[in-house]
């Protein structure tokens, strides 16, 4: 599965502050994800690829408030807890969209986000998951059934960027699920790999067959 990466704009995000007692609480509430619509990446989520993957999030991490999504895009699918900068506490679909709400934590990197937009810097957000494309009849890249979501929001302050960076990374990468966590296969090296083996299993053949030829000269 490739690793694709979707990104809001900042303009469909709205940041919250909401206080409980002596404390206060930064929320960015906003369309997270989208389904059927062509999007500016040039693909499509059919409505129950989306779903799908989006009930499946909800049960394994928002309900089990483990849906962590980090400052700005990491190397990979999953979330590094260290980099933890917000946690999506709801994702209700709306039409086409998923609208997400996702507290801002108190984490060294929530920090950050809390402060950048206490000055009002402006944010967006961007999803990551795994999944295969196949061209449709519009000739649209459309992702299939074997989508996975695995972060429904990082904090990102330049999207289309950060998404170009992702996809860049792992333009050459499949990604596999073994043992429970999601492995990084590089194709160039898994093509090479696999070349190598293929020759040390010819060149033991032949040294099988050669050995067999010997033994009947010795007859």
């Amino acid at each position: 599965m490739k690793l694709i990466s979707e990104e809001i704009t900042f303009s469909d995000v709205s940041i919250i502050k909401e206080a409980k007692g002596d404390s206060n609480r930064m929320y960015i509430k906003g369309p997270f994800l989208q389904a059927e619509k062509q999007n500016r990446n040039g693909r499509v989520y059919p409505s129950y690829v989306m779903d799908k993957a989006v009930e499946q999030y909800k049960k394994d991490y928002v309900a089990e408030r483990r849906a962590l999504g980090e400052l700005n895009h990491p190397p990979e699918p999953v979330v590094n807890p260290e980099r933890a900068a917000i946690m999506t506490e709801d994702l209700t679909k709306a039409g086409i969209y998923y609208e997400g709400r996702a507290k801002v934590l108190s984490t060294p990197m929530g920090k950050i986000v809390e402060d950048l937009l206490n000055d009002g810097v402006k944010i967006g957000v961007s999803s990551r998951g795994l999944g295969s494309l196949k061209m449709n009849r519009s000739g649209v890249n459309e992702v299939q059934e074997d989508f996975v979501l695995t972060t429904a929001a990082d904090v990102v302050f330049d999207p289309s960027a950060q998404a170009a960076f992702v996809e860049g990374i792992y333009e050459e990468a499949e990604w596999i699920y073994e043992s429970g966590a999601f492995v990084r296969v590089e194709l160039e090296k898994a093509r090479n790999e696999l070349i190598e083996a293929n020759m040390r299993q010819l060149q033991d053949k032949k040294l099988e067959i050669f050995e067999r030829f010997l033994k009947t000269l010795s007859i």
